[in-house]
């Protein structure tokens, strides 16, 4: 089978993700006299390389994306993907399948030894397209992303050409590839390396990542069963049918049990062991399957107590957090976990990884049309690196929860999930993963500063939140989908607004592309009609009040009384021209 796009030419075709192998094909470059030189090179075919690849070709910059393998990733591995994330793959073209073929889910629920001590909802509030989160084995993640690359004739993607050298240079990098017809040389202007945690990129560099490896080690296992549990979010502190290691003294180690479920039947299940534990003997089913009937039993559920099952995948892993110093070096670039790394408790990783490339994406595109000089990039490293502080400080925090390092530690902890049965206070402090949400990136030298008073959570720097809608035909929308790829300047309907709107449009000329959005109140008869009253609530956009969003989304300026010179200068602040 030669590509995703042939395997998807039937209507009802079916891709085992899992085993497709993609195709080796030689390159022109490796003919070439001298090395061809190209504007972007990727390193690494995971959700982050496929994400900043696909943003960029369909910004109009041809991409050649390279990984060392022929294969989509092994095991489910991240499952976990944010509603954020969901927003930007929309963006991507790839939404609605992750969706339609993902479990969504809003709803976890926490239990102490065998009772559970609360639940929570990470979408409480309506008016949004997309749910919290959906489970979605990563297999299938990259399987959609490969197939909407082959759409894209801009992404030249070649597999099984593995980097084994870079030499950097000012106007760029020099990469030494490996392939089975043997070594070739090309050149590139910008280098973005997504090549994962054990990035062969850093390392061809000198560079390092630095921070905390957690002694302790966790099972995943992935079963097929047909199981009455709800999609959602189940996590057991100390349950009885996984105790932890006695310890002398009487005691046990802290263990764990994470549930969640997957399309086809597929059910994470990760066991907390103790460092102690042999991770060759654990990854056996004879280890694994004992661990499954004691977690079925202890249900309450008696169809579940003899459930048939099958092991799809096991691994047993640990971890850490940290990061590089910087992201940037150069014209070389990281995103994803070649450049940061965290605990799996709250889907922080591939969720991260995905927003990086986003905030990427728009910036070198920028630099490479000449419309923002090189400094734009410095603002990727330094608010990537503050949403990977943020990550790795919320992924230790819940990693030292999950794992007290201290008998007072745990008592503590023991204490707080007590509590927690009938106190809202303890349940702020019961952390068994802050679940991934996207940084409002306080402090960017991209935004401007609020010169007025406004109510909310979208400060500049905050992502935009969705909003239903309806058209000027009385269709209903989303106000994300109806987003720039470039700057979006959405206004408040009211009087003289056309006569402001051409004031900020001969602004904005020559500076940057700029989608226009005009929304009134229900009832008016403005372009677009906040049907719910949310895209007021939530912006605090009032008549006449203008917010400016990046085209990665995320608010750079607003104001209660717009005027051409103060859009000017944001877009030019935004642009790093100031």
């Amino acid at each position: 089978m030669e590509s995703p796009r042939i395997l998807r030419a039937g209507a009802a075709a079916v891709v085992d993700y899992q085993t497709l192998t993609f195709p080796y094909r030689r390159s022109p470059d490796q003919d070439a006299a001298s090395p061809v030189r190209h504007p972007v090179v990727v390193v690494g075919a995971g959700p982050v390389g496929f994400s900043v690849a696909i943003d960029l070709a369909q910004r109009g910059q041809p991409v050649v994306l390279l990984d060392n393998d022929d294969k989509l990733s092994a095991g489910s591995r991240a499952i976990c993907f944010a509603k954020r994330t969901l927003e930007i793959f929309d963006r991507l073209g790839v939404g609605q399948r992750m969706v339609d073929k993902g479990v969504s889910w809003n709803l976890g629920r926490v239990f102490f030894h065998d009772e559970q001590v609360y639940e929570f909802n990470l979408l409480p509030e309506t008016g949004h397209e997309r749910p919290a989160f959906i489970n979605l084995q990563q297999y299938y993640v990259e399987g959609y992303l490969a197939e909407r690359a082959a759409e894209l004739p801009l992404i030249d993607l070649r597999w099984r050409h593995a980097v084994s050298g870079v030499e950097q240079r000012e106007d760029g990098a020099r990469l030494t590839v490996d392939t089975p017809d043997g070594p070739y040389t090309l050149d590139a202007d910008w280098l973005i390396a997504c090549d994962g945690s054990r990035s062969s990129v850093r390392q061809l560099i000198g560079q390092e990542s630095h921070g905390r490896t957690f002694k302790d080690r966790f099972l995943i296992a992935d079963v097929r069963m047909q199981a009455d549990f709800p999609a959602e979010r189940w996590f057991w502190f100390d349950p009885p049918f996984h105790p932890g290691q006695s310890v002398p003294g009487g005691r046990s180690t802290p263990s764990s049990v994470l549930l969640h479920r997957q399309p086809d039947n597929v059910w994470r299940i990760d066991f907390q062991l103790g460092w102690d534990a042999n991770p060759d003997e654990e990854k056996q089913p004879e280890r694994i399957v004992p661990r499954v009937k004691a977690l079925l039993a202890a249900s309450g559920n008696p169809a579940l107590r003899d459930a048939e099952f099958t092991l799809e995948w096991a691994s047993v892993y640990t971890f850490s957090c940290l990061r590089m110093d910087s992201f940037r070096h150069g014209r070389v670039l990281f995103a994803g976990d070649s450049a940061h790394g965290v605990s799996p408790f709250g889907a922080r990783g591939a969720n991260s990884g995905v927003q990086d490339a986003e905030n990427l994406a728009w910036k070198l595109d920028a630099v490479l049309r000449g419309a923002a000089p090189d400094a734009l990039l410095d603002s990727y490293a330094a608010e990537r690196a503050y949403a990977a502080d943020e990550n790795i400080l919320n992924s230790t925090r819940a990693t030292d929860f999950i794992t007290p390092k201290s008998e007072i530690s745990r008592v503590f902890r023991d204490a707080v999930l007590q509590l927690s049965r009938r106190h809202a206070f303890a349940r702020t402090l019961v952390n068994s993963g802050r679940l991934s949400v996207p940084a409002t990136l306080h402090g960017s030298a991209l935004s401007t500063p609020d010169r007025e008073a406004f109510a909310g959570r979208l400060v500049p720097g905050a992502p935009a939140v969705d909003a239903p809608l309806q058209d000027a035909a009385g269709a209903p929308t989303w106000l994300l989908r109806q987003l720039g790829d470039g700057f979006t300047l959405l206004m408040g309907a009211g009087p003289g607004i056309s006569r402001l709107a051409d004031e900020l449009r001969n602004a904005a000329e020559g500076l940057a592309p700029l989608t226009w959005r005009v929304i009134g109140p229900p009832g008016s008869d403005a372009p677009l009609v906040d049907s719910d009253g949310c895209v007021a609530q939530r912006y605090d956009l009032q008549p006449g009040g203008a917010v400016l969003l990046r085209p990665d989304h995320h608010v750079c300026a607003r104001w209660r009384t717009p005027d051409g010179d103060a859009l000017r200068a944001a877009l030019r602040r935004a642009l790093a021209l100031t």
